[in-house]
């Protein structure tokens, strides 16, 4: 089964990946760092960048699979996954800037929103009969019951 809202984003989402390491190597290079930030601010904020993305995006995905396989996909959650990716190039610009900002404060607020709304969404579409939106049913009374 293709799910090309879970493959479009995780695949835009890797990309993002390789993107945030490359910023982090091509920094220590010039600097001479190779582990560590070496006490280099820029070369720190761009490893917390990193780090933020890596830590908040396996949770978005596992989210978007779920979500999408239970829904069958609509333009909402097209329109939350691209918004989440944008939040996060977003935020990584943000923090190359010292303080508080309007892309880093922006970027992650709307990545927690998108979050929240999805977690939220998940739960309550766990405990709805049927499926909402021509989800896919793989209850086994359902199925033992249409035979």
């Amino acid at each position: 089964m293709i799910m090309p809202i879970s493959l479009t984003i995780a695949g835009a989402a890797a990309i993002l990946h390789v993107w945030l390491s490359l910023r982090v190597s091509r920094l220590r290079r010039p600097l001479k760092i190779g582990v560590g930030d070496g006490g280099n601010e820029i070369l720190q904020r761009r490893i917390r960048a990193h780090g933020n993305f890596s830590e908040n995006v396996p949770i978005f995905l596992i989210l978007l699979v779920l979500l999408e396989f239970g829904t069958g996909g609509d333009l909402w959650l097209w329109g939350a996954a691209i918004l989440f990716i944008l939040a996060r190039i977003a935020h990584a610009f943000g923090m190359d800037r010292p303080g508080a900002n309007p892309l880093r404060v922006g970027g992650i607020t709307l990545s927690w929103i998108v979050l929240l709304g999805l977690g939220i969404y998940a739960i309550i579409l766990s405990y709805q009969s049927p499926p909402i939106r021509g989800g896919f049913d793989v209850s086994p009374l359902r199925s033992a019951a249409s035979n």
